[in-house]
Formats: structure tokens, sequence, C-alpha cells
């Protein structure tokens, strides 16, 4: 399926491959007799993969198997870590002199484990700022908190424009989400909308692309609970709604007004295979889009296929003269391009499309789906 509406750029896949091995090798200087540890770090524990004895040329050479999705490592001599990551078969070179190898290593073989390399630093510098600041005694405490959190927004800003938001299926994308400042998450899941979204939209990108990797099925599960507490407290706030009837899916759903103003939400289609469309009608290419999909849903809405269509266009009256003989569910995001809609799904230019299966997990996007109807077949 053709795309002509340009929102920004296109999200590239990778791939990998579980029974195939990856290596990391280099040297670290002014090491000798110390032991460098090549340790895991999963989602829930630390772990050391392999460990060796640094001679005095300080060259060192691991292996392990490549997993279903990209996964995360580290090399430590005692404080001294340097973060890394692989994904699939690469062999990843790390250089670098004890004891500063944390801050002055060189990495090669790998554009992630360079930008996590450039996130790692410009956490420290932050870290720094924000020492600096609270240990200048002509602030009160106010105004070294309001300072700090002002670094804070800064940095954060700055981390989703250039390292998340262009490619969230990154892994230096799923690295920036955890960086920390002491303790505290500087993107926090569980209370702020904004860092919600953030999560979300790294999430959509890890299902789509690595379907069967843990770490994406539990970036999915943050987003998902951290939506749950927001509307909790809100609920709460508002003493409007009882907490228990507050539910989550796998899936992060959308709830827009259609084209008779009746609300339409994506997760009340459990039980069917859904369709979700993003599309704009005011294109050249819009009636031929619709005549595939119309073909699609004559052949397979008896077997349990809906189409969800989400409209961005900015016209209301040109888009409900469009949808009026349309018989699928069409609704209209009317933010448009800027709607925070397109941000929890990563949609980075339109037409795009995303296969639901019928206990509402998303299965794929147009990237990684290479024939839909056949698809479409598979999950019915």
């Amino acid at each position: 399926m053709k795309k002509y509406v340009m929102i920004a750029m296109a999200v590239l896949g990778m791939a990998s491959c579980s029974d195939r091995k990856f290596h990391v090798e280099g040297e670290i200087t002014e090491a000798k007799d110390s032991v460098l540890y090549l340790e895991n770090v999963g989602i829930s524990e630390l772990n050391v993969i392999d460990s060796v004895k640094l001679t005095a040329d300080g060259k060192f050479s691991f292996s392990g198997e490549a997993t279903e999705g990209p996964e995360f490592y580290r090399l430590r001599i005692s404080d001294q870590i340097i973060n890394i990551a692989i994904d699939s078969t690469e062999t990843v070179t790390v250089k670098a002199s004890y004891p500063k190898m944390a801050t002055g290593y060189e990495v090669t073989g790998s554009e992630n484990c360079q930008k996590i390399k450039e996130l790692a630093l410009k956490q420290m510098e932050l870290q720094r700022k924000a020492i600096l600041i609270s240990s200048d005694e002509a602030l009160t405490v106010d105004q070294s908190n309001d300072s700090i959190l002002g670094l804070i927004r800064q940095y954060k800003d700055e981390v989703k424009k250039e390292y998340i938001f262009p490619n969230p299926d990154k892994s230096y994308a799923y690295f920036a989400l955890f960086q920390t400042m002491g303790n505290m998450l500087l993107f926090n899941p569980r209370t702020d909308k904004d860092d919600i979204k953030v999560f979300a939209a790294v999430a959509t990108s890890w299902d789509a692309h690595y379907p069967n990797a843990e770490r994406g099925a539990n970036l999915h599960n943050i987003a998902i609970e951290g939506m749950k507490n927001v509307r909790i407290n809100e609920a709460n706030q508002a003493q409007a709604i009882d907490p228990s009837k507050v539910q989550t899916t796998g899936l992060i759903d959308i709830a827009l007004a259609d084209n008779n103003g009746k609300v339409r939400r994506l997760t009340d289609l459990k039980g069917k295979v859904v369709l979700l469309d993003f599309h704009v009608f005011a294109t050249n290419e819009s009636p031929a889009r619709i005549l595939l999909l119309r073909e699609l849903y004559n052949k397979y809405h008896g077997a349990g296929l809906e189409i969800y269509q989400v409209s961005l266009d900015g016209d209301e009256h040109f888009w409900k003269t469009q949808t009026a003989a349309l018989p699928w569910i069409s609704v209209r995001e009317t933010a448009g391009a800027n709607s925070s809609t397109l941000n929890l799904y990563n949609v980075r230019s339109v037409p795009e499309f995303f296969l639901i299966d019928r206990d509402n997990n998303l299965v794929g996007r147009s990237q990684t789906i290479k024939d839909l109807e056949t698809a479409i077949k598979n999950l019915l």
C-alpha cells in the first residue's frame, strides 16, 4: 500500500535471529589482572554471561546467543560500566582505558551502541548540572527544585525529539526510556500522561517489529498500566468512576466519534479481527485505497473482519460526505497530524494500517505485513 502523505521519517525495522551468535570484543587497557564481566541487563534481573581476567594488553572476546529481539548487556570492571545493545548476530568492538572506561570508551560496529554512549554521556552531564544547582547556597529549596525540574524537562524534550520519536524501534530508544537521575526514572510511565505516550510509541513499534520479544510485551504492559493508573487517579479526583470498572487490554485504545456522532472504541471490537486504518480522504490516491478496503471488507466481514478507519481530514463536512456510504467504522481525529493518537501508534506517514487479532492484540503493521489479505485470513 503506497504511502502518500508524509508526517515524518518512516521507521526502519531490525531483524534478529535467536539461533546464531553475537560477539563483543576489544580491549580495556590499564586493567591488568582486573576481571571484566559481560552481564545481561534483563527486565527484572542482572545476570553474568561471561567473564575474563585481563592480561597486560587488555584484549577480550565474548559471544552469546542472539535473541528474538534486541537485548541489552554491559561490560563491567568494578563500578565502571559500559552499556551495549545487541541486535541479531552483529559484532561490537569496544576500546577503553581503565579506570575511566565508562566515559572514555570508543565503540564501533553498532549504531545503537554509539547512540547509547551519547545518551549515557548526556545523562551524566544532566546529573552534573543538577548537583551544581543543588549545592548553590544562593538558591532557595524551591528555586533549586524548579531549576532542576526545568533541566529535566529540557533533557526529556531533546531525547524525545532526537532519539525516541524518529526511530522508536531502535534499541537506543528503549534505553532512553529507562534513564534515571538517582533512583528516579526521568520518564515516569506510571503517572505522567506525556511520558506514557512516549512509552506507548516505543511499545507499539516493538509490538510490530519484534512480536515475540519479551521486552516489547513488557513495554506494552507498562504503557497500559500507566494509562490505567491515570484513569483511576482522575476517577478518584472526580469521584465519578468506580476504579474497579477501569479496564485494561493488550491494545492501546482509541475512542473517537464516528460519522454519526457516536463514540466508537477500538477495544470494543474484541472478538473480531480488526484492520486499523489511518487515512486522508482529501488525496488523489484515496479512491483507489477505499476500493481495496471495500474488496477486503466484502470478502471477509462475514468471517469476522472489521475495519476501524481513522480519518485525519481537516474538513469535517467533506469527511462525512466521503464516509456516508462506507460500511465499516469511520471515525475522525480532529487534531489531524498533531493528534496524540498518531504518537501513540507511532504513525509517521499515511495511509498506514495495523492488524489486530480477536483478543485485542496488535500483531503487525504495514512495514511488517507483506501480504495483507493472507495475514487477515490467517487470523480469521
